[in-house]
């Protein structure tokens, strides 16, 4: 401890940071006068070695404004139709580049630097690693693998209340492979078909995919980008994920049953329509299957980033794809040519081209990706994750800390909360990581904005699911967030 006149300055290692945080103790003049009148002096103080402690600076004031007003704009992308890369692109730059102006007025002119790399790196390995799985969707969707999904779904002539359940099936399980975005819009377009005009219906299925997709990728690594950077970053390994598996089931089921009775009893009439996918789409099935065995092997034995494993897979359907490509329209010019009957045979009339499913990447999401981990990023080299992790993790407790980081996803957005949480590096056992795992994954449920699924199907069942519409439903929601809980607590017991 050291004592400067009337002021006591108190020196606490928080295990697993770097950066040392500094507990400040002043009169209330002396307080204001050093932060306000005096800031730099402040930082001064704060300085170990090369590192400089702005938590109460004005700079740490102004960076947390700029993120603070950049999120607002994100979560205001449905009225305002500014996509959400715009303004945290904005945040990322103006918050380091803040950092580096005082960094440097300080004489360290390469310590933000050092940090701002680091942070590239992390976010590289995930750009990367979605890019690839994008890429394989798309790819799905141009072979038309879910729009023979989608039809056969809609022309199977099963009651609204069994395709509720079916929609809410298919979506827990499929978006462990694919993303939960994917999946929700899918099921969603398998509801407003055949729901039609039926208001209560849609809005009823729209929440359980929301809560289905949630809830079905909170227990794969690439089920969301929360359990993903999980993996990426080596704290979970990839088998231990599956644990998570039956409390995600509860949260799903819990509220599905109750809302299941609210469902209309009807029956839509069945049609004949018959959709077929396109020439070489269970191959691609195949291949994205088999990239995922890559990264998984990779990560897991060879000891290298799984979005190694994914890069290894892309070329997996590149080379397919030049094979797709070269045998496009085979046989013409040959004698009984016959275009129609070919154009049947290989089922499409435009050749496979990888890199145009590249191109149809989520770019904005991937961008966005990039300015919240910058921002969050930047927010931490000020000082300020340490201090949430002595505050959340220290002070309440990991249950409690990592209980709320479910509600904080629902209102804010799990990948930065994720993402926080990541770079605190609490001191947790392996039940409480896969705790925030799971929160983090399905706490989005409770709110439509919650999650990229709630706020894409805002979008494309307007006016039939809304935000009032799922707010009704919310308790019964957060019943089967905190009954997935306690199932974890109960079944996962020896993680703790």
């Amino acid at each position: 401890m050291i004592k400067v006149g009337s002021a006591s300055i108190h020196f606490k290692c928080v295990e697993g940071e770097e950066n040392i945080v500094i507990k400040v103790r002043y009169r209330v003049f002396l307080q204001f006068f050093v932060l306000l009148v005096l800031p730099g002096m402040a930082m001064a103080i704060g300085g170990e070695g090369n590192h400089l402690d702005l938590t109460t600076s004005w700079v740490g004031y102004a960076s947390l404004l700029i993120f603070v007003v950049a999120y607002g704009f994100v979560m205001a992308e449905e009225y305002t139709h500014l996509r959400k890369s715009k303004p945290v692109l904005l945040a990322a730059g103006l918050i380091w580049g803040i950092i580096a102006w005082v960094y440097a007025s300080h004489g360290f002119t390469h310590a933000a630097e050092i940090a701002v790399r680091h942070n590239i790196l992390e976010y590289a390995e995930l750009f990367l690693f979605l890019l690839v799985a994008m890429t394989y969707i798309n790819a799905m969707e141009e072979r038309m693998v879910f729009e023979a999904l989608r039809v056969r779904l809609v022309c199977a002539g099963f009651s609204l209340r069994k395709i509720f359940w079916l929609t809410g099936a298919l979506a827990f399980f499929i978006s462990p492979v694919a993303d939960n975005l994917t999946t929700a819009l899918l099921m969603c377009a398998v509801v407003m078909a055949i729901g039609k005009d039926n208001v209560k219906f849609i809005s009823l299925a729209c929440i359980n995919i929301v809560v289905a997709a949630n809830a079905g990728g909170a227990f794969s690594p690439f089920g969301d980008i929360t359990t993903l950077m999980v993996w990426q970053k080596g704290i979970v390994s990839f088998g231990t994920f599956f644990n998570l598996f039956i409390p995600s089931v509860v949260n799903w089921v819990v509220p599905a049953v109750i809302m299941s009775f609210a469902v209309p009893k009807i029956n839509p009439e069945t049609c004949e329509i018959n959709v077929k996918p396109k020439r070489g789409a269970y191959v691609v099935i195949g291949l994205f299957l088999l990239t995922i065995c890559t990264a998984v092997s990779f990560h897991n034995f060879l000891h290298l980033p799984p979005m190694m494993g994914m890069m290894t897979g892309l070329a997996y359907l590149k080379l397919y794809g030049f094979y797709l490509k070269k045998t496009h329209k085979n046989g013409k010019g040959s004698p009984g040519y016959d275009p129609a009957k070919a154009e049947e045979r290989l089922g499409d009339t435009v050749a496979f081209d990888v890199f145009r499913n590249i191109a149809r990447a989520e770019w904005d999401t991937l961008m966005f990706f990039y300015g919240v981990i910058l921002c969050v990023g930047g927010l931490g080299f000020i000082g300020y994750l340490a201090v949430a992790s002595q505050v959340m993790y220290v002070s309440w407790g990991p249950t409690t800390a990592n209980v709320l980081v479910g509600f904080l996803s629902a209102i804010v957005d799990n990948i930065p909360v994720m993402f926080a949480v990541l770079t605190m590096q609490p001191d947790m056992s392996m039940g409480h990581w896969l705790l925030v795992t799971l929160t983090a994954g399905v706490g989005g449920s409770m709110l439509s904005i919650g999650s990229a699924a709630g706020v894409a199907l805002m979008g494309q069942a307007r006016g039939m699911y809304t935000f009032g519409g799922h707010l009704k439903w919310t308790p019964v929601i957060a019943l089967g967030y905190f009954a997935s809980i306690v199932t974890h607590f109960f079944i996962n017991s020896r993680f703790f």
